[in-house]
């Protein structure tokens, strides 16, 4: 398990003369029941000979409008697919990591549902409410509908809304995202009703607001969930020793602090190692409730399953009005955990999640349900510990172990989602870069995330320690759950009307049936807010205001960063006297001194900012340029062949190098010069060999003479009487000999002298200030992101490289 960074190995890069392996025409590999897509573009396929070279040019670059902005690789995101025992491996871990949450609510319903012992019908009415919640909320809406609304895999509702910005203009798109797929349906392929919503919510400031606050409410208040749920879930489990023994309130809470400080030191070991040791727990504990259930419905009152008539919960609702609509707040705690099942979608996938939850889960939670109330409607002062009162003789310590241990697994749930939200807000620039560890080669979405575990172990035990039991809890507890759930709700009728094109007139009847489930609950569970719910409202609020904040500021940064994207040749250009000028500068001179410099590029396309500056304060620049783009791709490693992207820009000896690395792999070293200096090597010889006509079927094919050369740790030096001019780059037209009198092509000599001569790393150090005629209202917001942006981003001193040869341009921008 290593953090994102990239190794160059010499042995890497060595040129290969033949394909490593095959490439399918889909670019999907096949191995042990993975499909793996590869993240290749339709235009790049054509190339993939050229690629297995290590550098290429695209072919189509210059018949393109934008040359340097061509055939530059996208890295479109593709959503890993699993069959057979993977498929069911992967099942197997969900039901660790998904269902603990929701598979330990039978701990708490009717305790939170009924405030004293309760008549038989409103235990057969809120039996009824349970399982069509169950059937209805989980099954029909999330299992069947919503996990279908996936966004390249990924699951959540911000996920859902940026599958919704790919489809429909409603979000602006970090210049350096070019792995997000733009896909949206022309206007004369969409039904007429959709193609009315998609304009009006894209023409609507309101709307694509709306839909933005939607989503980022969606992601805090799952993280807020993360808060409460582990102490609500363990101390839920710790409470049945008040049954069992004679323990204090006091040993309960500490038991439960303990057990949350021991649960996330777990969590770097990662999801999969996690889940397969939780799996069995999990099992084992919805087995064996569902026996127990299954034993009290034969021994007590099977009668009870008469509740399966929804009927009976209509009935409960009609008899007791208002109070039964109160009583719903405690009927949704049965299908909390909900959301985070459609956030984990990412660290497993949807088939495994669905043969998880109606293979195993779904039956035993409803056995579970109905024997509880097969019990109480015999015994009714058992609702108050509806697991260990209904326990069969001899269950009860058994019970209370597998209780304990599934408590704890139920935390897994939602730490295992608010990991994968992070990442996705963090991606997509409403957060700043924190560091996220990937921690599976096999699942590329199982995510850990350092900070967040740390910060969610501090909350859930002060929230532990202040509340102390689950009644006050449950009161704070399944508010952002159902807010979550009506957000999900929307999202995904947007996403079936634009994204799917379904028919409006199919979608809204089914789409206002669920809203109106949603709003029931919803209604009912705002009645908590004064009782202890205003909590997690209000850490959701603070929560989503950093996001949009965050946002907010770096909209602003795009738009002043702008002016200073623009291709190589809107900012110099070539006179008649041959010499070069700075267009954007007031044509002055640009000089050339000696030297081989490396510009960090982090958009990957056009000018990088850093070089604008540098040459518009210097007017200056090196022999030979290098726009140097790391681009990290959700894979774990990217194979040699597919590592590096070389581009010749219209400045002559100027280049742009895309180096694309995995997440398992490690982290640049000191000597990234020799690295991008040998690739420009064969780079450069590549291209020399197809001009010449030396290639078959787009590939390049050496001469043995300069094959020999080329596989040589260093280029031939040129004899020190020779002269090369900085303006005039030609290739030899013959092929190197082996003789000693022969020299390389006079572009390998021009790069090597340059390289020889001097190498300097150039990084830019963006400093930013408010414009002075900006509102009060926007110069508050604005200093609060610089703030953030100061004390969050990465230092110099962290980048690997000699710091005698780092240079850093300091440049101001308004904002």
């Amino acid at each position: 398990m290593t953090s994102t960074g990239i190794h160059f190995d010499d042995d890497a890069i060595r040129p290969t003369r033949t394909l490593s392996r095959d490439h399918t025409a889909t670019g999907a590999d096949t191995d042990r029941g993975i499909v793996f897509s590869r993240t290749i573009t339709p235009d790049q396929r054509s190339h993939t000979r050229s690629l297995s070279r290590g550098l290429h040019r695209s072919s189509r670059s210059n018949l393109e409008d934008d040359p340097e902005t061509a055939g530059l690789p996208t890295d479109h995101r593709v959503k890993q697919t699993f069959k057979g025992k993977q498929l069911l491996y992967l099942a197997y871990q969900s039901i660790g990591v998904i269902y603990g949450d929701i598979g330990t609510s039978p701990l708490y319903v009717f305790s939170s549902t009924f405030s004293g012992p309760p008549v038989r019908e409103d235990v057969i009415g809120i039996l009824s409410l349970v399982i069509w919640s169950l059937l209805m909320m989980v099954t029909l809406k999330y299992v069947v509908i919503v996990l279908h609304a996936d966004n390249e895999g990924e699951g959540g509702t911000f996920s859902c809304f940026s599958l919704l910005s790919r489809y429909a203009r409603i979000a602006n798109i970090d210049p350096k995202e070019r792995t997000i797929r733009i896909q949206r349906v022309k206007t004369g392929e969409m039904p007429g009703g959709n193609h009315k919503i998609r304009t009006f919510i894209e023409k609507s400031k309101v709307a694509r607001g709306l839909l933005k606050i939607i989503g980022v409410f969606a992601v805090s208040m799952v993280m807020s969930d993360g808060v409460l749920t582990p102490a609500q879930s363990i101390l839920g489990a710790y409470q049945g020793l008040n049954v069992a023994t004679t323990v204090t309130s006091s040993t309960v809470v500490g038991a439960t602090c303990g057990t949350l400080v021991v649960l996330f030191l777990l969590q770097p070991f990662g999801t999969t190692k996690l889940a397969s040791t939780f799996a069995p727990i999990v099992i084992i504990w919805l087995g064996l409730t569902g026996g127990m259930g299954m034993y009290n419905l034969i021994m007590h009152d099977y009668t009870v399953l008469k509740a399966f008539n929804p009927g009976e919960g209509f009935l409960f609702l009609i008899r007791h009005k208002e109070e039964g609509w109160h009583r719903l707040g405690g009927v949704l705690l049965a299908f909390t955990g909900v959301e985070a099942l459609f956030a984990d979608l990412g660290a497993f996938s949807m088939r495994a999640i669905q043969i998880s939850w109606l293979g195993w889960c779904l039956p035993m939670l409803l056995l579970t349900y109905a024997g509880q109330a097969a019990y109480i409607s015999r015994f009714p002062d058992a609702y108050a510990y509806p697991v260990y009162s209904t326990a069969p003789p001899g269950m009860l310590i058994p019970s209370i172990i597998f209780a304990v241990l599934a408590a704890i697994v139920a935390s897994q749930a939602i730490i295992t989602a608010t990991f994968q939200l992070i990442a996705q807000i963090t991606k997509l620039s409403y957060f700043p870069a924190i560091k996220v560890i990937h921690t599976s080669k096999v699942y590329h979405n199982q995510l850990y995330v350092p900070i967040a575990n740390w910060l969610l172990m501090i909350g859930t035990i002060i929230v532990t320690t202040v509340y102390n039991n689950t009644t006050s809890l449950g009161n704070a507890y399944g508010v952002c759950v159902i807010f979550v759930t009506f957000f999900d709700t929307i999202m995904v009728t947007l996403v079936a009307l634009i994204v799917w094109l379904k028919p409006w007139y199919l979608v809204i009847l089914p789409a206002l049936t669920i809203l109106c489930m949603d709003g029931a609950f919803l209604s009912s569970a705002l009645l908590k807010v004064p009782d202890g719910a205003w909590f997690t409202i209000a850490l959701a609020s603070v929560l989503a205001s950093v996001f949009i904040l965050w946002r907010f500021g770096k909209e602003q940064q795009w738009h002043a960063e702008a002016e200073d994207r623009l291709p190589t040749s809107q900012f110099i250009k070539q006179d008649a006297d041959g010499e070069y000028r700075l267009v954007q500068y007031g044509h002055e001179v640009l000089a050339t001194n000696k030297g081989f410099g490396i510009f960090f590029d982090k958009i990957g396309d056009k000018t990088p900012v850093v070089f604008s500056q540098f040459i518009g304060k210097l007017a200056t620049k090196t022999d030979v340029i290098v726009f140097l783009h790391m681009r990290a791709v959700e894979t774990p490693t990217v194979e040699p062949d597919e590592r590096y992207y070389a581009q010749e820009l219209n400045l002559p000896n100027c280049y742009r190098l895309v180096v694309r690395h995995g997440y398992m792999d490690a982290i640049v070293t000191a000597d990234l010069a020799s690295i991008i200096f040998k690739e420009l090597r064969e780079y450069i010889i590549r291209r020399h060999a197809d001009r010449n006509g030396n290639a078959r079927d787009g590939t390049a094919v050496l001469s043995p003479q300069l094959s020999e050369k080329l596989d040589r740790d260093s280029v031939e030096k040129p004899r020190p009487d020779q002269t090369i001019s900085s303006q005039k780059h030609s290739f030899a037209t013959d092929s190197p000999s082996t003789s000693e009198g022969e020299t390389l092509p006079s572009d390998l000599a021009y790069i090597e002298n340059a390289y020889d001569h001097r190498v300097l790393y150039v990084v830019g150090k963006e400093e930013m200030k408010i414009r002075a005629d900006s509102p009060f209202w926007r110069k508050i917001l604005l200093s609060a992101f610089l703030f953030v942006r100061h004390n969050s981003r990465s230092k110099m001193a962290n980048l690997k490289v000699p710091t005698e040869r780092l240079v850093e341009i300091g440049f101001l921008k308004e904002i």
